[in-house]
């Protein structure tokens, strides 16, 4: 019985340690933290509010609108600003889409386009502390709170003509006839427009003294339809490379030259990124930086140094226009057609070679 005894109480000796253990344990597992509370981030006020009012030929004219409308979104990104276009379907819009745009708050706005002059000259004096930017914008007196955005269109299309002038010589591609003609197609027949022609001839002619070169206009910038026609018509002439200078209109002459086999420069932006399965005829394009004369502009505000009362001209020597990339003709441009596009833009940066405008 001793000995019974003497196990019963050594096993509950045991028990009472293991019982006494447990809570012990227990004590010791670290409690779990409480779920922390989401932090939500306050909204950041944007530091301006910025606008644009398009030209008739609005946004998707893979042109001047559309640059102008990749400059805002930049500033959207990178400056903290909110951004508004207006665009506008007729010439009786200008004023009243500048109007609703200041009636809100937005400064600067940019105006697009030279047919926008007059409402800038008249709708800025009455609004004095709202900056505006006029895109492509002569005032003869500049209001003071508006800037003119200018470019030298004739320098970057002398590039565009050096191109076309020796390519329509070559035989680098299919498409090129032999026939040493070139063509140019105008949206409206302006001085704006004719800077474009003029400085293209001119590069044509500098390296290629007897070619001939057919300007033809649509005298609008939106009927795609009168594009193709105007295409048509100067491939029928024999023309064998084509540069537009016309907005929308300018995408009715690429499918001209896709169905009759010519190439094409494009304008403005860089097209081939821009007109989607344009590869196989777009030569080159000359590119006109609205995007960055309206990003400029917006961070000027910003940093207190717009340049109001003033006119800016953006040329070669200032980036503010140049030729693209040769993309899917990379590879059969020959050698000495690239190096006399840069002598022809040394030079020019240099003022050996002045331009002309018309």
């Amino acid at each position: 019985m001793n000995s019974k005894m003497s196990k019963l109480v050594a096993v509950l000796l045991a028990l009472m340690l293991v019982v006494a253990f447990l809570p012990a344990c227990a004590q010791e597992e670290p409690a779990e933290e409480p779920a922390e509370e989401p932090v939500t981030e306050e909204p950041v006020e944007p530091v301006l509010k910025t606008a644009m009012v398009t030209d008739v030929g609005g946004l998707g004219d893979k042109s001047f609108n559309d640059l102008a409308y990749e400059g805002l979104k930049k500033a959207e990104a990178d400056l903290n600003v909110e951004i508004q276009v207006l665009e506008s379907k007729e010439i009786t819009d200008y004023e009243s889409n500048i109007d609703q745009l200041a009636s809100a708050g937005y400064s600067p706005i940019f105006a697009v386009g030279f047919l926008m002059t007059d409402a800038v000259a008249k709708m800025a004096p009455e609004y004095p502390d709202t900056q505006f930017g006029g895109v492509d914008e002569f005032f003869e007196e500049v209001p003071p709170n508006v800037v003119g955005l200018l470019f030298k269109e004739q320098e970057g299309s002398y590039l565009a003509g050096v191109v076309a002038g020796l390519a329509t010589l070559d035989t680098f591609d299919d498409k090129l006839n032999g026939d040493n003609v070139i063509g140019f197609v105008g949206g409206m027949d302006i001085p704006l427009i004719k800077k474009f022609e003029a400085g293209f001839t001119a590069g044509a002619k500098a390296v290629n003294p007897d070619v001939k070169v057919i300007a033809l206009y649509a005298g609008n910038f939106t009927d795609q339809a009168k594009g193709k026609e105007l295409g048509l018509s100067l491939i029928e002439q024999k023309a064998d490379v084509i540069y537009a200078a016309a907005g929308a209109v300018g995408s009715g002459t690429i499918q001209a030259c896709q169905e009759r086999g010519a190439l094409f420069i494009g304008v403005d932006a860089d097209q081939y990124l821009t007109v989607p399965g344009s590869g196989d005829v777009m030569l080159t394009s000359m590119m006109k930086r609205v995007d960055v004369a309206v990003y400029d502009t917006i961070k000027a505000v910003i940093d207190g140094s717009f340049p109001g009362g003033e006119l800016q001209v953006f040329g070669l020597a200032e980036g503010g226009v140049d030729l693209a990339p040769y993309h899917d003709f990379e590879d059969k441009v020959p050698q000495a057609i690239k190096d006399a596009v840069e002598k022809a833009r040394a030079d020019i940066i240099a003022g050996t070679i002045v331009v002309p405008e018309s």
